[in-house]
């Protein structure tokens, strides 16, 4: 007979907090990265209704790049809750804007699953537009993003 199926329980959960510089890095592929990692699909012991994905702070995500013509020909909608009131900002509009972070937080966002758990792994990244972030008291480790795959990265 095989073993029983693994389910991790709360006082199981270990966290690790982790620091990704996003300059230069491509943005989908960079949010999928995120997004495995706030699930905690990179551990062996993944438990798909448990949150037990890593807390990730982003930093310089003013410097994200997206390829090819989508920094002018992405749109972002949203409405108003109006009648007719659906309006759109492209991503250039967005990251040349006072939050160019929100690029990158919607596309983790998009990627993680709808419902109570993935808001709450939503609640553990943190991203910044600049160089500075107040976590310095939870020692994180870098990750390299750029050097896990050459196309992860471009230059501007």
């Amino acid at each position: 007979m095989y073993g029983k199926t693994y389910s991790a329980k709360p006082a199981d959960i270990e966290k690790k907090w982790v620091l990704i510089d996003a300059s230069g890095l491509v943005v989908g592929r960079l949010a999928s990265l995120i997004a495995l990692r706030l699930r905690g699909k990179h551990k062996a012991t993944f438990t798909p209704h448990m949150d037990d994905g890593d807390n990730i702070i982003v930093i310089n995500a003013e410097k994200v790049v997206l390829t090819g013509r989508k920094r002018e020909q992405k749109v972002y909608h949203h409405h108003t809750g109006f009648p007719g009131g659906i309006k759109e900002r492209s991503a250039k509009f967005i990251l040349e804007g006072r939050f160019p972070e929100r690029v990158l937080e919607k596309a983790v966002q998009r990627m993680l699953p709808r419902g109570p758990l993935g808001r709450v792994q939503l609640g553990n990244l943190r991203v910044y537009k600049g160089a500075e972030h107040p976590h310095a008291a939870q020692s994180p480790t870098l990750l390299d993003v750029a050097a896990l795959n050459s196309k992860n990265s471009r230059s501007a």
